[in-house]
C-alpha cells in the first residue's frame, strides 16, 4: 500500500528503511536535524561523510546508518533561503527528487524526510511543504510508505493544510 503520513517527531526515531537528513554542503553535522541525526547515528556517519567529501546544494549521497533503526541515511542539502530569487524552489524540489531516486536505486520501501531548508536557512513552510509533498505524491507508487516528520506542531500543521489542498486539487 502506497501511503503518505504527516507526523510529528523526532526523525532519528523513525523506524524506516532510509531517513533524509537535512545536511550543510560539508557534511560534517552542523545545527538543527543535521546535528541531532549525526549525534544520535554516531561516529560511523561522520567518518563515511567526511569520505565523500560533500554535497551540493539539491544533491544527495548515501551512508550509513549508524546506531539508528533506520537501514541508511540519505544526506541531501537545501537551499538557504534568499526569497525566492536564487533558484530555491528548484533546488528544494531536487533535494526531494534526488532523494527518492536514490532510495528508489536501493530498493527502500519506506523513507521519512524533515522539512528540508524551513529552519536556520529560512525557507517559508508552507511552499517548502507543498513542495516536499508534491514530490511525495509523484513518487508515491514507489515506495509503501512515505513518511514527513514534522519537528514542530506549527509545521505539522502546515503539512497538513497543504496535504488537503493538494488532494482536493487532484480529485
Amino acid at each position: 500500500m502506497d501511503e503518505i503520513k504527516i507526523k510529528q517527531g523526532d526523525i532519528t526515531q523513525e523506524d524506516v528503511d532510509v531517513i533524509v537528513n537535512a545536511a550543510n554542503t560539508t557534511l560534517r553535522g552542523g545545527g538543527g536535524v543535521d546535528g541531532v541525526i549525526h549525534r544520535a547515528a554516531g561516529s560511523t556517519v561522520l567518518v563515511e561523510c567526511i569520505k565523500i567529501s560533500g554535497c551540493d546544494t539539491g544533491d544527495a549521497v548515501m551512508t550509513n546508518s549508524g546506531r539508528l533503526k533506520a537501514k541508511r541515511i540519505i544526506h541531501t542539502v537545501g537551499p538557504v533561503w534568499n526569497g525566492g530569487k536564487k533558484h530555491e524552489p528548484e533546488l528544494l524540489r531536487g533535494c526531494y527528487r534526488n532523494s527518492f531516486k536514490l532510495a528508489r536505486q536501493e530498493n527502500f520501501k519506506s523513507i521519512a524526510f524533515p522539512a528540508i531548508s524551513t529552519g536556520a536557512y529560512g525557507y517559508p513552510i508552507e511552499p517548502a511543504a507543498e513542495i516536499a509533498l508534491r514530490e511525495g505524491m509523484h513518487f508515491q507508487n514507489d515506495f509503501d510508505e512515505i513518511r514527513f516528520v514534522c519537528f514542530s506542531k506549527a509545521d505539522l500543521e502546515a503539512y497538513q493544510k497543504i496535504y488537503v489542498e493538494l488532494n482536493n486539487k487532484n480529485k
